[in-house]
């Protein structure tokens, strides 16, 4: 713990430095004297409505909107004017599904091994800057050592580390070989990088979400299924017990933390939807059955669809780095997701956007819009999931997802109209997050 206090402390400090150099200058962060005008174009504050507004000016005080004013009416007197009258705001991106500390590569089995816990925040905070500056300015981070995550998120919060707001489930409650476990070492190294919050039998796992909440985990995040990038030939269908799953979910409910499943099989997904689970990570094989539980449930659907597309391609591909077992998997469960969010979508499941970036490359997570609209949601409604869906999923409402008086100064902005070509998110060129701007392209 004490190493990686100092390495963190370094990183701090070596990460503020990088980015000085490579960024504008930014406003005070959490400075209530500050103030800065932003003048809007064309302002889509709340896409919930849909409605975008012409010629508006925010109002930005500290890290908070505090006034939205008609018309170009910034006061340089009074503050610093930002101009983006020929520009498109819109709320700060959220995405309910990353994994900052790490990126799918042909290194990746070796990286396990060599990196430290120390070691892999410093490479999620180099993965939570470039984030930010693709305009997503809050992530969920679904899956990560304890003490990396968790230390990141901390130093985000507190204005050390440039990146988004980090709500963190750190380790994965999952079974014993099971994915989330480590799966496809030498039996002495198996034992030695198991995570704690693998459980086996309910009272056991009851004990490993009580443990993930007292490490930090903001929320839980379970392995329901089995998944493609495990190393084991164990298939994508249920692995927990119905009993571990009912355990599981009251357990996290009753000490304050919604618990949301990875899950492939509908077997999998059924059984969490029915133990009472808030959210489906992937949900690749879902039915009808599934889709009433859903609804019923108010469960909301983290479709992942740029995971499955990149899966898909790197496994029929001719540089493939996948174990022949995450092969098969991957060649199997990719390319059925588009037509799952599409049945999902068209039944009226709630979805709310996710990636799990860190399967695919961080900074392109705005990839999935283009995913989404191909499933049949039209350019708004995948900016809703973005925005006051994932909001309204994470349980954040009152703090993101919309531009609004007394909400933090989350905004980003982009040249063209979104809703026309919903690829214009791909290159975002301003981003201000909780009132301090990281980029003015």
């Amino acid at each position: 713990m004490k190493r990686l206090g100092l390495a963190l402390a370094a990183l701090m400090v070596s990460a503020t430095a990088a980015f000085a150099q490579q960024t504008p200058a930014v406003t005070g962060m959490g400075d209530a004297q500050t103030t800065v005008f932003v003048e809007a174009g064309r302002l889509l504050a709340d896409p919930a409505t849909g409605v975008v507004q012409r010629g508006k000016t925010l109002v930005i005080r500290g890290n908070q909107v505090v006034e939205v004013r008609d018309g170009f009416v910034g006061d340089a007197s009074q503050g610093k004017v930002v101009d983006l009258r020929d520009a498109f705001v819109l709320p700060g991106l959220i995405d309910s599904h990353v994994h900052l500390t790490g990126q799918q590569s042909a290194s990746s089995r070796i990286d396990g091994l060599v990196q430290s816990d120390a070691d892999q925040a410093m490479v999620g905070a180099r993965y939570a800057r470039r984030t930010l500056l693709a305009g997503f300015t809050t992530v969920a981070d679904l899956g990560a050592s304890n003490e990396a995550i968790f230390a990141l998120r901390n130093a985000v919060r507190n204005g050390d580390v440039p990146g988004p707001r980090i709500i963190a489930s750190g380790s994965a409650v999952s079974i014993h070989g099971g994915h989330g476990d480590i799966n496809g070492y030498r039996e002495d190294i198996l034992h030695l990088m198991s995570p704690e919050s693998v459980c086996s039998g309910a009272e056991d796992c009851m004990r490993a979400v009580r443990s993930q909440v007292r490490s930090g985990a903001d929320i839980i995040k379970i392995t329901a299924t089995g998944g493609v990038l495990s190393n084991t030939a164990a298939g994508l269908n249920q692995q927990f017990s119905d009993a571990e799953l009912a355990a599981i979910v009251e357990s996290a409910h009753r000490m304050g933390r919604q618990v949301t499943a990875h899950a492939h099989g509908v077997d999998g997904i059924n059984a969490f939807l029915r133990a009472g689970g808030d959210s489906i990570e992937h949900g690749t094989y879902l039915d009808d059955q599934s889709i009433r539980l859903f609804k019923t449930n108010n469960a909301w659907l983290v479709p992942t669809l740029l995971a499955g597309d990149f899966v898909a391609r790197v496994a029929s591909g001719p540089n493939n780095f996948f174990t022949p077992a995450q092969t098969a998997k991957a060649l199997e469960a990719g390319p059925k997701m588009l037509d799952m969010a599409r049945r999902a979508h068209n039944a009226g499941v709630k979805i709310a956007f996710g990636t799990d970036t860190g399967v695919s490359a961080h900074g392109d997570n705005a990839q999935e819009f283009a995913l989404l609209v191909l499933a049949g949601l039209t350019p708004l409604e995948a900016i809703q999931a973005a925005t006051v869906g994932a909001a309204e999923h994470l349980k954040i409402a009152d703090e993101a997802g919309r531009i609004a008086v007394g909400r933090a100064a989350d905004i980003v902005a982009v040249a063209g109209d979104p809703l026309t070509d919903v690829t214009e998110l791909e290159r975002v060129k301003f981003v201000m997050r909780n009132g301090v701007v990281y980029r003015a392209d």
